[in-house]
């Protein structure tokens, strides 16, 4: 089995490209585009047995100014695929699978737009759709705030990023108020609690700035059409998420016009990838 999380690549233009690897090495290639706050360590949650089961390479980048990766200014979601490109073509990977969750959703969307020709699979679980969408918020926890305050002005995003910054020193993540009981007790979890620690402080440890923006581009209007995707998008998302209310969801699977999208009544944001990750590889990996 391969964890080698201190992996980066020099891009075109000079910014180091920071990623991480889990799961068999010569396994069938998934590019992973992880969640906000989040990092190229969301990794360490999923259940490693099972991306080695089904012989599944997962390769997780830091987006530009999260994690290791450099900051990119003005940078925008449509950029990514040219990112994703050069860490796969570093990596002498033509074909591969892409998987977005959370605020990583926007991300594999974008990919299955531009990259349409060197994707295997597309799959979204617990992704955030776009903000403007009909009911987006309603049944959202803290996430409408820094959304909010991101749509307004990235620098609102980074303030309420150092409070949560703060707040996470000393906190325990089982006990996060306002989260469903399927997510609090995957949490409950010591190893997965203190992976998710552990992504949202990488998600910062080159300060703020570039999470902040990464908020920002997923809380003002996406700079691409979810109805211009032409392949199969395979969708996932429970019903009791906070963090990603499902009506997010059931716009993004209305609006891509071949969605396959499946929802669970009885999950929440992290239980759906904690209870249906096989279920999950067996669509990107075949």
């Amino acid at each position: 089995m391969t964890t080698n999380t201190e992996q980066s690549i020099k891009l075109a233009d000079g910014r180091r490209l920071a990623y991480a690897e889990y799961g068999d090495p010569r396994g069938k290639p998934i590019l992973y585009c992880h969640g906000n706050p989040g990092s190229r360590l969301d990794g360490q949650m999923m259940n490693q047995s099972l991306l080695e089961k089904h012989h599944a390479r997962l390769i997780a980048p830091d987006r530009p100014g999260m994690g290791g990766s450099d900051f990119l200014p003005g940078r925008k979601i449509s950029d990514w695929p040219a990112d994703a490109t050069a860490l796969m073509d570093a990596l002498q990977i033509e074909r591969f699978a892409v998987l977005g969750v959370s605020g990583g959703g926007p991300y594999a969307e974008v990919c299955a737009l531009k990259l349409a020709d060197r994707l295997t699979a597309v799959g979204v679980a617990s992704g955030v759709g776009p903000f403007e969408a009909p009911g987006a918020t309603e049944g959202m926890g803290q996430g409408r705030y820094y959304l909010g305050a991101a749509r307004l002005q990235p620098w609102l995003a980074e303030a309420f990023l150092g409070m949560m910054k703060s707040g996470m020193k000393h906190a325990k993540m089982s006990e996060m108020p306002g989260m469903p009981a399927a997510d609090l007790a995957v949490l409950a979890d010591p190893q997965i609690g203190e992976s998710m620690k552990a992504t949202t402080m990488e998600s910062w440890q080159g300060g703020l700035k570039g999470t902040a923006w990464d908020a920002t581009l997923a809380a003002r209007p996406w700079d691409f059409k979810l109805e211009e995707i032409k392949m199969p998008v395979h969708l996932w998302q429970g019903e009791c998420d906070r963090n990603v209310p499902a009506a997010m969801a059931r716009y993004v699977a209305k609006t891509i016009p071949d969605c396959r999208a499946k929802f669970y009544p009885a999950e929440g944001h992290l239980s759906l990838l904690a209870h249906h990750l096989e279920e999950i590889l067996e669509v990107l990996v075949g």
